[in-house]
């Protein structure tokens, strides 16, 4: 609970604060092995129910897992992508064929950050073996999994959106990192038998949590961002 008798933080202070935890959000791709405890967790949870959904719907679930509940999931689905067995996905994540600019981004992105861990081009076993480290949750000890009423429909995911935001958001102001895993959805078949979730859920995405390993050389990438003037217009100011 709020310390209401605690001093005012200033507004200057608050927005660095908030900016701080936004901007030092990243996909981090190797964690240490120390434990999150759950409340810490539903502290996380909690703070990021309050995003903003479409009359209030709330359309996430949440799967959480630990200990020997993760090692379920990781052995089960390991052994999928490693047999090759990827599952159809319940929906449609990228476009086919991927246009222009976004192309050009999630190309440099993906040779920068092989790149960064030494894997050439055309290396198809190393470039399996890391994406199967999605699949061990790149060893954090907490794994999430997400889903969604398959009856919902576009705004729901939007909502969705700032919810996983605020997620990401509170970890960091908690000193913790995350990683947001779409690659979950390639086995979400397997995901809903280990995890027991009912067929008439979709697997949204999973998401890695936990502490950042320092000295991994993956977590030293960093993909560049487009500038604001990039991607707004601004009508009317002075």
């Amino acid at each position: 609970m709020p310390d209401h008798d605690a001093p005012a933080v200033s507004q200057d202070l608050q927005a660095e604060i908030v900016e701080a935890a936004v901007t030092s959000r990243r996909s981090i791709r190797a964690f240490l092995p120390t434990p999150v405890p759950r409340e810490t967790v539903e502290r996380i949870l909690a703070a990021a129910s309050y995003a903003p959904s479409g009359s209030n719907m709330q359309p996430w679930k949440v799967r959480v897992v630990a200990g020997a509940a993760k090692d379920r999931l990781v052995a089960a689905v390991t052994a999928e992508h490693d047999a090759g067995r990827a599952q159809e996905r319940d929906f449609r994540c990228y476009p086919d064929p991927f246009p222009e600019p976004y192309l050009s981004r999630r190309r440099a992105t993906g040779w920068g950050l092989y790149g960064t861990l030494g894997i050439e081009k055309g290396d198809k076993a190393a470039m399996h073996r890391q994406h199967g480290r999605n699949f061990l949750f790149f060893d954090a000890p907490v794994g999430l999994i997400f889903t969604i009423d398959g009856s919902l429909e576009m705004g729901s995911w939007l909502d969705y959106g700032t919810f996983l935001q605020n997620i990401m958001v509170m970890a960091r102001g908690l000193g913790l990192d995350t990683c947001p895993q779409a690659a979950w959805c390639s086995f979400h078949s397997t995901v809903k038998e280990v995890l027991e979730i009912p067929e008439d859920e979709v697997v949204v995405c999973g998401m890695a949590l936990g502490h950042a390993a320092p000295d991994a050389v993956e977590n030293g990438f960093r993909p560049v961002r487009e500038p604001v003037a990039g991607f707004a217009r601004f009508l009317d100011f002075d």
